[in-house]
């Protein structure tokens, strides 16, 4: 289990390369987007930190989910600051350093996967498949519906 200070400063580094990848990839250098980077930062840092601190048996993901939730309600008098900032920030930018991150964590316990054994391989690939099969369904569905195709 990692440490609190650990996660942070993966946090921090996950944003940068994220930052780097939204101004390289989608020529959004500002400082409205490094200012909202930096607040997803510090979301996902309470985050973590409630999941470890507080009591309860619930993973960080969910805290760090209904932080961002409350902090992007268009109700609230900061939500749409907390929109303004976040708007300049692409997802592919974010997504790209979390699935290197997790391909890395994946390749260091590559000997525990491969002892799970060949079902393991066709329940990742049918898992694969029906994600893709899925999202090509309702993509089809919303696009007919709105009369795109």
């Amino acid at each position: 289990m990692k440490s609190i200070q650990e996660s942070f400063m993966l946090f921090f580094i996950v944003g940068l390369v994220a930052f780097i990848g939204n101004w390289l990839g989608y020529q959004a250098f500002s400082g409205e987007a490094a200012f909202g980077m930096l607040l997803l930062i510090v979301i996902a840092c309470v985050g973590q930190a409630l999941g470890k601190l507080l009591p309860f048996p619930i993973p960080s993901v969910v805290y760090i989910i209904v932080i961002g939730i409350i902090l992007s309600l268009p109700e609230t008098p900061w939500g749409p600051i907390v929109i303004e900032l976040t708007a300049h920030i692409q997802l592919l930018s974010i997504a790209t350093p979390i699935l290197a991150y997790a391909g890395i964590a994946i390749g260091r316990s590559w000997t525990d996967f491969a002892a799970i054994g060949w079902k393991a391989m066709v329940v990742c690939l049918l898992v694969l498949f029906g994600t893709l099969i899925g999202s090509a369904i309702i993509a089809e569905i919303v696009l007919r519906y709105q009369g795109i195709i």
